[in-house]
């Protein structure tokens, strides 16, 4: 398994790290098109649509991506979207979580559908758009959803007392949650020391309106990526399923790999927009 896990890694990274560094936006704009669409398939079969119509719909989540991209979305999206966006992810995230698994099955499966593609998508344009504002910008975004999950996850093993949602993610804790609050916000102190240019997401916020809207930004931002882990092991356990696929072994799936951050950059594109 370690094996298996190492070897996939690796390959993810030589894929991701010479689109990231790439000067042309466009390289990661088309590389993770097609994770979206891989997750797009996962999550129509955890939602009860499975074989060729998944695989459609899988596609056709990623023409819609590709038609963004063709537009020009990816510069100049709308920003009321991710203010939308971000309203969905609170408000959906927290409602969804309060009916918990019992709960999500409840909801027609067409609706289930089309609001997973509808949020896959804003999240992959989110990511292009990170993209497009700076390698500075996406780094800041991406690191401050590894240093939450770390953290929590080392924080959890040492402190971990209180459950945090036993009944969705038993491995949860309280004090897991604040210990990766608290790494991202070292994590935020030391890369606005190095950030002379003010282009990361924490020198964006501070610049523009201060340490309080940094504080509370990264308070908020840490709690959605919690959200959108619990969120995606709430529709799994929904579905009876251990990982949302087999796709990339040892590690299960896209979806897997990316639930922290599908709420993670359309809120923080919108905190950047403010």
């Amino acid at each position: 398994m370690l094996k298996q896990r190492v070897i996939t890694a690796l390959v993810l990274l030589g894929l991701l790290i010479p689109a990231l560094l790439a000067s042309d936006a466009r390289w990661f704009a088309l590389l993770t098109l097609a994770f979206i669409g891989a997750a797009g398939w996962e999550w129509m079969r955890l939602n009860g649509t499975a074989g060729g119509p998944a695989v459609a719909l899988g596609v056709a989540l990623a023409a819609a991506c590709g038609a963004a991209l063709a537009a020009g979305w990816t510069q100049r999206p709308p920003t009321a979207g991710w203010a939308l966006a971000a309203l969905a992810w609170v408000l959906g995230g927290a409602l969804a979580l309060r009916a918990g698994v019992a709960g999500w099955p409840r909801l027609p499966r067409a609706l289930r559908g089309v609001l997973g593609l509808v949020l896959l998508w804003l999240a992959w344009l989110a990511l292009a758009q990170a993209r497009a504002l700076g390698l500075n910008f996406i780094l800041s975004v991406f690191c401050l959803v590894w240093m939450a999950d770390s953290a929590a996850y080392f924080g959890g093993r040492r402190f971990g007392r209180r459950k945090l949602a036993p009944a969705i993610s038993p491995g949860k804790s309280w004090e897991g949650a604040v210990s990766g609050l608290i790494g991202v916000l070292v994590l935020a102190l030391v890369w606005l020391a190095l950030d002379t240019e003010r282009s990361s997401l924490y020198g964006r916020l501070v610049a523009a309106h201060g340490p309080a809207l940094l504080v509370a930004g990264v308070l908020l931002l840490v709690a959605m990526s919690v959200v959108g882990d619990l969120f995606e092991s709430l529709v799994k356990r929904a579905a009876g399923a251990k990982d949302s696929s087999a796709l990339l072994p040892g590690h299960g799936g896209v979806l897997d790999r990316i639930d922290a951050l599908l709420p993670v950059f359309p809120i923080a594109l919108a905190l950047a927009a403010l």
